[in-house]
């Protein structure tokens, strides 16, 4: 029960409108009992020979002599009902059924405006909670480092954030409706039973724990069957976000049996699931509602005994009292599903709670500074790193240096440390040894915001958004003017083809821009990168995937893009290669070879010769 209670320490913050609920709750419950007790006096009136007030005085003082209630409770209900027949059973018959008839309809009225608003505010306090959880499993999940994405399912994050929360959500209303509301309906028509007869009330509630007990079961059966569902919708998002997003290599390959196979196994194992949780659930329903019967037929028995053998009773009393048992139901039924929508609950809110409680690695410490400008150089000091549960060295005591301005490239066999060197420099992770030092300071004594905010990172796997050209250029910038965005564009080569499109800067780019070419996608991601304007570029083989032609305007664009600025690059064009202040050759994790283009070329032994020989001769220049 401990994530349940997580779950409604997100109410807190609306305990205004959970204290509204729980008013207008009571007034409906009051109002739901009254409209109810009322039939009493009406049954009297329509079908009794003598009057309802003299009726209701006898069998007053019947019950007074034969109940073991306290003296001062009988005194009290006595007063109420004298009060009440003062009130409405004075004059005629016509003229009492005419207020009994105006009470019964203003109870009903008011309980029912009552009970609106009493779930406006509760579906207030319901998808508000939420939209809290929500918002802090996401922010949470931004500062999460790189690592978890890489061995998370896409499918599996989604689906705690919609299925899971989903049903977390429901849980709500039935903690702060259910377990308010019906509580308080059942004490009211409680009260108006044990009022009109203490010794039916006691059948009515004789087997109420054996149907707890049995409620308890079925409820803890639930958590552990919905922890395994919510997995399988994970399973399914996963599989479905996956083949959407490789719809051209699933058509290439011809999978499409194949992929429907999968999804299709995978449904089928959900429906078994739901199917055994379905039978579960309802086997709620109907235990509660035998057990109901069984108290009614009863209570029945018993009632009948009470009118017609000890005469204690008269039969519009026994008449209310069934429809306040019977208006109990309800309730009762209620409340056994609240414990099996707890359960269910609990069991989505670990997953949800997994993410929260998952602690970022790499975070700000509480004394860092803010990195506000970049004069000097990049310091590399011992620098070593294997991956997390991972044994394997992938940097092994790197020392380098890059001063401001400088164009450093980073060249070697596919697996040698190169990509993974770069992402060190804006804390995608943090080296397992050594320091990386930014003008005397350790990049782990910044905030990770003021570092980031020197860089600008263009990948060979270029991201853009479903939105338009001119948002995704400007991404993250406000009411950013126009001209500056053009201005990036044709920077990086872009505003042609950005012209020709049918509206233009407006023009919406799809899902991951695949509405546009490879080319056109980089040529985007560099202008981004030129409106925010770095004074550190990170480009890792940023033109690997271009074609030739799309590869010159991109190179160009970059070009421009290095122009006073401090570069690093995971090098795979001979330009680039050639252009740069120093070039690291790195291989398993080390630094084998450094100097410039010609100074390497000239080593007829070193693996930079052989690269070049193998990658780059058929573009020499």
């Amino acid at each position: 029960m401990n994530s349940y209670y997580r779950i409604i320490s997100y109410t807190k913050p609306y305990w205004k409108h959970i204290l509204l609920t729980f008013v207008f709750t009571i007034l409906f419950a009051i109002l739901n009992g009254v409209s109810v007790y009322l039939t009493i006096p009406l049954l009297d009136t329509l079908f009794q020979g003598s009057s309802s007030k003299q009726t209701t005085e006898q069998t007053s003082q019947i019950e007074k002599a034969s109940s073991i209630l306290p003296d001062w409770i009988l005194n009290l209900k006595e007063d109420t009902v004298n009060a009440f027949n003062d009130f409405v059973l004075v004059g005629d018959k016509p003229e009492v059924l005419i207020k009994i008839c105006l009470l019964i309809l203003a109870a009903f009225i008011l309980k029912n405006i009552f009970g609106y608003i009493q779930g406006y505010f509760m579906a207030f306090v319901e998808y508000a909670s939420m939209k809290d959880l929500r918002d802090e499993t996401y922010s949470h999940l931004h500062k999460l480092p790189i690592g978890y994405f890489k061995s998370e399912r896409v499918g599996n994050i989604i689906s705690r954030f919609t299925n899971d929360v989903n049903i977390i959500q429901a849980s709500i209303s039935a903690t702060f409706s259910n377990l308010i509301k019906e509580p308080l309906t059942l004490i009211v028509f409680l009260a108006i039973a044990v009022s009109i007869s203490w010794r039916l009330s006691l059948f009515a509630f004789i087997l109420v724990p054996i149907a707890s007990l049995i409620i308890a079961w079925i409820g803890t059966k639930l958590k552990k069957q919905t922890v395994i569902l919510q997995s399988k919708i994970a399973d399914i998002t996963s599989i479905l976000q996956e083949t959407i997003s490789g719809v051209k290599i699933v058509k290439a390959f011809g999978m499409e049996r194949f992929e429907n196979n999968r999804f299709m196994n995978e449904t089928k194992s959900y429906l078994k699931l739901v199917l055994k949780i379905v039978r579960t659930r309802n086997l709620s329903s109907p235990i509660t509602e035998i057990l109901s019967v069984i108290i009614g037929v009863v209570i029945i028995y018993y009632g009948g005994v009470l009118v017609l053998v000890d005469k204690t009773l008269n039969a519009s009393q026994f008449l209310g009292f069934l429809f306040a048992i019977f208006q109990m139901m309800p309730p009762i039924k209620e409340l056994g599903s609240v414990n099996n929508r707890i359960q269910e609950a609990s069991a989505a809110a670990d997953r949800v709670f997994e993410i929260i409680d998952i602690e970022p690695l790499i975070k700000n410490k509480t004394n860092a500074v803010e990195l506000n400008d970049f004069n000097d150089e990049i310091v590399f000091k011992n620098i070593s790193f294997k991956y997390e549960d991972s044994d394997v060295v992938v940097l092994d005591n790197l020392n380098f240096s890059v001063k401001r301005g400088e164009i450093v490239a980073l060249v070697g066999p596919s697996g040698s440390g190169k990509s993974t060197l770069a992402d060190l420099i804006p804390r995608f992770y943090d080296p397992t040894d050594g320091q990386i030092i930014i003008d005397g300071n350790n990049i782990k004594d910044v905030t990770i915001e003021s570092l980031r905010a020197k860089m600008g990172i263009v990948t060979q796997e270029t991201f853009l958004f479903n939105t338009s050209i001119a948002e995704n250029i400007a991404y993250g910038l406000t009411d950013y003017p126009m001209e500056k965005i053009i201005e990036a564009a044709k920077t990086a080569n872009a505003h042609n083809f950005i012209s020709e499109m049918p509206q233009g800067y407006k023009t919406m780019i799809g899902e991951r821009g695949v509405k546009l070419s490879g080319g056109q996608r980089q040529r985007l991601t560099i202008a981004r990168a030129l409106l925010k304007n770095p004074e550190i570029m990170i480009f890792d083989e940023a033109t690997s995937a271009l074609d030739n032609e799309s590869e010159i305007l991109v190179q160009e664009a970059i070009e421009r893009l290095m122009l006073n600025r401090t570069t690093i690059v995971i090098a795979h064009r001979l330009s680039t290669i050639r252009n740069a202040t120093n070039i690291l050759v790195l291989d398993k994790g080390r630094i084998i070879q450094h100097g410039t283009h010609d100074k390497l070329i000239a080593d007829e032994k070193g693996l930079y010769k052989k690269l070049y020989e193998m990658q780059f001769r058929d573009n020499d220049v």
